[in-house]
């Protein structure tokens, strides 16, 4: 396969780098300051074994890649950029092209699907930041992250097992999944926290909070008639395979990363803003989450500081 990484921060550009290491021909995707980094010097991937630079074509937009039939688009932006992708994509790929959603959340495989008949999900577990032009990386090692595959709706076919295997060259655990999404939607019960982690000072509130936005989750894919695997497998999954890097410090999640760098937006309202988006639909309240949703929209629309928020205050008036 040949791969275009559709977003190369910090999980696509972790991802595309790996394939490139491997050997597989990547194009990566970028923009602003990212793609100028990328370009005149090539793609730091920071990794447990030391810092690689990645020479691979680097674009912003799908017009200036070279496709072919055995093209995968490995679609790694934030949810809340997917529509602006997909859109490009839809203008300059074959129709037939893969679409592989690396995207946390549950929304970006039917946007994808509406445009690509070829659609794919990803379950990404992937420790990785980006807070610099260029460079990205890699929480865990020797193994950088499971990213398991499946087909949308379900079930797998040739492609899941390809992308599987090439996967599996670059170090990174996959295999197929026929029920994918169930993965991806105990995924974001965990993201759920995502929004807390960013926004509020830590402490026993914001663990209260965080708990509380997980369960009304629960509550609303259960009301969805929505499958999602439990915790427990969940674990089972990752067992001991994402080792920690001993050499990095704690930082934060994706929804922290975007509020670290002051981009003015996050994909909140894919996390936390699901599950009030489902409670909606389908009569379950969710005061937390949505509390979870302004708080963080408030600070990425006004610069706040990650973190500055105090979660008793939410907890009280709940």
């Amino acid at each position: 396969m040949r791969y275009v990484v559709y977003g190369a921060g910090a999980v696509g550009g972790v991802v595309g780098g790996h394939l490139h290491l491997a050997g597989l021909p990547v194009t990566l995707v970028a923009r602003g300051a990212h793609l100028d980094a990328i370009r005149s010097r090539g793609l730091v991937l920071d990794a447990g074994d030391g810092r690689h630079t990645v020479d691979a074509p680097a674009t912003d937009t799908a017009a200036e890649v070279r496709w072919t039939d055995d093209t995968v688009v490995v679609l790694a932006v934030k949810s809340h950029q997917a529509a602006v992708a997909l859109a490009d994509l839809r203008e300059h790929a074959p129709p037939g092209t893969a679409i592989v959603c690396a995207t946390n959340g549950v929304a970006t495989e039917v946007a994808a699907l509406r445009l690509f008949p070829r659609t794919y999900a990803v379950c990404v577990m992937l420790p990785s930041s980006h807070l610099e032009p260029g460079v990205v990386v890699a929480g865990c090692h020797p193994t950088p992250a499971i990213l398991d595959i499946g087909r949308i709706p379900g079930g797998t076919d040739e492609t899941t097992a390809a992308v599987a295997t090439d996967l599996a060259t670059a170090r990174i655990a996959s295999v197929e999944r026929d029920d994918i999404m169930a993965w991806k939607r105990r995924k974001l019960l965990m993201n759920l926290g995502n929004g807390v982690d960013a926004s509020f000072a830590e402490g026993d509130a914001a663990d209260e909070l965080a708990e509380r936005a997980r369960v009304e989750g629960e509550q609303t894919l259960t009301a969805a008639g929505l499958a999602y695997v439990t915790a427990e497998q969940d674990r089972e999954r990752r067992g001991s395979i994402l080792r920690r890097r001993p050499d990095l410090d704690r930082r934060g999640g994706s929804t922290w990363q975007s509020l670290a760098r002051g981009t003015g937006d996050s994909e909140i309202d894919y996390l936390s803003g699901e599950v009030v988006l489902l409670g909606r639909l389908h009569g379950v309240p969710t005061p937390v989450n949505e509390a979870v949703v302004a708080a963080t929209r408030h600070l990425a629309r006004t610069g706040g500081a990650p973190r500055s928020l105090d979660a008793s205050e939410v907890l009280a008036s709940l």
